[in-house]
């Protein structure tokens, strides 16, 4: 009688393969799948932080203020999931004490309504679905997966044009750490306004096209290296009104040294970006080198134990025979 191996044997064997092939899969299919901008995003961050501001009641410029910057990112996932692409709207309200809380954000010192088109792989813009305003670079409000130890070119939306952000070294924000980034912006020219002419030295003329500009004075940026999150931000943004072809500015409408994420909205960051590195990192790193080991043992037994039942059970055979013999 000729004996089969075990099923048991059969089972250590099967799922040691499964594991094996499962480990390559995990590293090539599901983590790059999983490396991708999400559509159904939905964040507020705040940035505070002592400035100036021109009040339009006192039609002059109030120093020490508080300066409170709100953003608010939704995902618009009907349009995403219809082009492939990562579709959000952003809305940024930059408001002082007396505008906050605000129920309308028209009431805000200034406010913007912007749509952003990415790649959801290579955060590379896209140029569709209404896309406002037309923009580029490499890093908007997010830096593209597995952050490089290089030079980013940031797109800045008050300038309306890309910032060069040096790589600086690692940072730690609220304990966690992530790559920070520098740069800044010298000031330029960025549009024209039609404001009276008293307010940009212009006595004699009643209204005169102001020309608007702004500058930066520190674009710090703190980023989680492996999903591109930014878990801390602070600009220096000074915008001002010269009179035409002034190299002087007349009016400063916003200034401030420094305007941060607050405390509160670095944790929230902070905890979003190390809930998602941490998914990423099981994905690429844990779960497939755990499945490679062990997919390894289990294959190993389980050839042991197939390669011995199936040795063991001739002679087993060979000996019921001789004793039929001998009987």
């Amino acid at each position: 009688m000729r004996r089969n191996a075990s099923p048991l044997s059969l089972v250590l064997l099967g799922a040691g393969v499964f594991l094996l092939v499962l480990a390559p899969l995990l590293v090539w299919y599901v983590q790059p799948h999983a490396k991708r901008t999400p559509i159904d995003t939905d964040t507020t961050t705040v940035f505070t932080g002592t400035g100036s501001y021109f009040d339009t009641g006192k039609v002059e410029t109030v120093d020490d203020e508080t300066i409170t910057i709100t953003r608010q990112v939704r995902g618009d996932v009907a349009d995403s999931e219809k082009s492939g692409n990562a579709v959000w709207d952003v809305s940024t309200s930059v408001d002082h004490d007396a505008t906050l809380p605000a129920s309308d954000p028209r009431d805000a010192l200034q406010w913007t309504l912007e749509r952003w088109v990415t790649d959801r792989t290579t955060n590379e813009p896209v140029h569709c679905c209404e896309e406002s305003p037309t923009f580029d670079g490499e890093a908007y409000l997010k830096f593209p997966f597995d952050v490089e130890k290089r030079a980013y070119r940031w797109w800045d939306s008050t300038l309306g044009g890309v910032v060069r952000l040096s790589f600086e070294g690692e940072k730690e924000i609220q304990g966690y750490a992530g790559y920070l980034f520098k740069g800044e912006v010298e000031p330029t020219r960025t549009g024209v306004r039609q404001v009276p002419g008293v307010l940009v030295d212009r006595q004699k003329t009643p209204q005169v096209l102001a020309e608007e500009w702004y500058s930066n004075s520190g674009i710090e940026l703190v980023v989680d290296k492996r999903t591109g999150r930014i878990i801390n931000a602070a600009i220096g943004p000074k915008k001002t009104l010269r009179a035409p072809g002034s190299k002087k500015d007349a009016v400063v409408l916003l200034e401030s040294k420094r305007v941060e994420f607050t405390e509160a909205t670095q944790k929230k960051q902070v905890e979003l970006a190390s809930a998602d590195s941490d998914r990423l990192a099981m994905l690429g790193e844990t779960a497939p080198m755990g499945a490679a080991g062990i997919g390894l043992v289990l294959t190993v037994v389980g050839v042991v134990l197939v390669v011995r039942g199936r040795r063991e059970a001739p002679e087993a055979s060979n000996t019921h025979m001789m004793t039929s013999t001998h009987t």
